[in-house]
Order: C-alpha cells, then structure tokens, then sequence
C-alpha cells in the first residue's frame, strides 16, 4: 500500500504542475480576447472619426489607441530616400510595401504607399516605384511603429521587414514623426499597382476556444487522477481476493496401520 501512496503522490504533483500551466494559459487567452474586443471598439471608433489634419494626432508617441484614425497630409514625397518592406501580406495579398517621406510644411511623416502584389518566385525590387511628383495630399490612416526584433527594423539597403519610424529617421538627414500613415488614398494618384492595407479584422478571434481547449485539458488531468486511483484500488481488491489462504495443517492422531492390518 505504500508504493501506491507513493505513485499517487507523484502523479499529483505532475498533474498539479500540468493543470496549474494549463490554466494560466486559458487565463493569457481570455486576456488576449479582452485586448482583441478593446482593440476591435477602438479600431472601429477611430476608424468612423472625420479625417483630421495629421499634425492634430501626430503630436506624440503613436498608440494603439491612436490608430485607424484617418489624418490628411499635404507635401511632397522625398523620393531619393525610399524603404521597401519585405514579405508583406494584407488580406489575400502577399508583396511588398513602400515606405516614402512626406515633407510638409509642419514637418515630416512617413507615408506607407501600400502593397504591391508579387507572385509566388518572383523577386521582391530592390528599387521601389516612383511616388508622384509635385505637391500631393495625402488621406490614410495613423498607424504606429511595429515591434520585432531590430534586424527586422533596421534599414539595411533601403530594405526592411518591419516600420520603425525612428530606426528610418536615423538614416535620413532630418527629424520625422513618431509612426507613419497608412495610405488610402492620393492626389495625384501613384502608378505601380498599390493596395491599401486591410484594416484588421473585427472579430473574437480564437482566442475563447482557445481557452476552453486548456481549461478542458486541466480538467481532463483531474479527472484522470481520479480514474487512476480508482483503477488502481479496484485492481488491489481483486488481487486480494483471488490470493488463495493457506490451508492449516491437519494433525492426524490415528495409529499407524502395520502391515498386517493389526
């Protein structure tokens, strides 16, 4: 009986441990779904506002509150210094963006032109598409910078894999704004074939299933540890019951027989 003890003791503890790591990640994924929901209200809210003038937002550290709101700019874009993005995708669209200055005469915002579509093989351009000429105004939405690693930010031939408006300012020879605008749309239109950037989508996302998946698998452990216990008592009873009692030795007191039966 101790050696069950023993094994039932240690098998709670892995349980424990398990169904303790399990929760926690159902507790992550429901805090996920809370973001997500908060997320989707303000996207919505902010993607509804007027387009105001870009200086009225771009004032300050861009958040994910600020964004999808819609800002116009009035400039020039500064084609000598363009950035591609690689390995960009937007809805169904896999491509390449391109991310050009726009110089005002508040300053300068990045302007994210949008994606261009390449097929499967085809190389990504190391030289992107011309923006138009002259003074243009611009309408998109406030987008801030991206997070990932710094290889993935950093511009290393005019080519990157993530926006970071401060690591693109350090290879430009003036200040620009905190984030970037994501273009919808400009006057004078661009050539090159862009696409707008698809807001994201507004659901719940996997995020409560999810959930439900890792509380089940705590409670499948639980259950578990009860089966085992129960399996393993069961199996004790029965073998108890099948071990045969010694029989007691019988005393035989009678006098031998002799040979002649006397």
């Amino acid at each position: 009986m101790r050696r069950l003890w023993v094994r039932w003791a240690l098998l709670i503890a892995f349980v424990a441990v398990l169904g303790t790591a399990f929760v926690n990640l159902g507790e992550w994924q429901l805090e996920r779904l809370h973001s997500r929901r908060d997320r989707n209200v303000s996207t919505v809210a902010n993607e509804q506002q007027p387009v105001r003038p870009w200086t009225d937002v771009f004032t300050k550290t861009i958040t994910d509150a600020d964004q999808w709101q819609r800002v116009s700019a009035t400039g020039t874009f500064d084609s000598g210094h363009q950035y591609v993005l690689r390995y960009r995708s937007t809805g169904d669209t896999d491509g390449y963006e391109v991310v050009t200055p726009l110089r005002t005469d508040a300053g300068t915002v990045l302007v994210d032109r949008g994606i261009v579509s390449v097929t499967n093989g085809a190389p990504i351009p190391s030289v992107a598409p011309a923006p138009p000429s002259g003074v243009v105004t611009v309408v998109g939405h406030v987008r801030r910078d991206e997070e990932g690693k710094r290889s993935a930010r950093v511009p290393v031939n005019g080519s990157m894999r993530l926006i970071d408006s401060q690591a693109i300012a350090a290879t430009l020879p003036y200040p620009v704004a905190d984030g970037y605008i994501g273009l919808l749309t400009v006057d004078p239109p661009q050539d090159g074939g862009f696409s707008p950037i698809d807001l994201p989508e507004i659901s719940d996302g996997p995020h409560f299933w999810y959930a439900v998946q890792w509380f089940m698998f705590a409670g499948i452990g639980l259950a578990g540890i009860v089966v085992f216990i129960r399996g393993d008592i069961r199996e004790r009873r029965t073998g108890q019951r099948k071990t045969p009692k010694p029989k007691k030795p019988v005393d035989d007191d009678r006098p031998a027989l002799t040979p002649s039966g006397r």
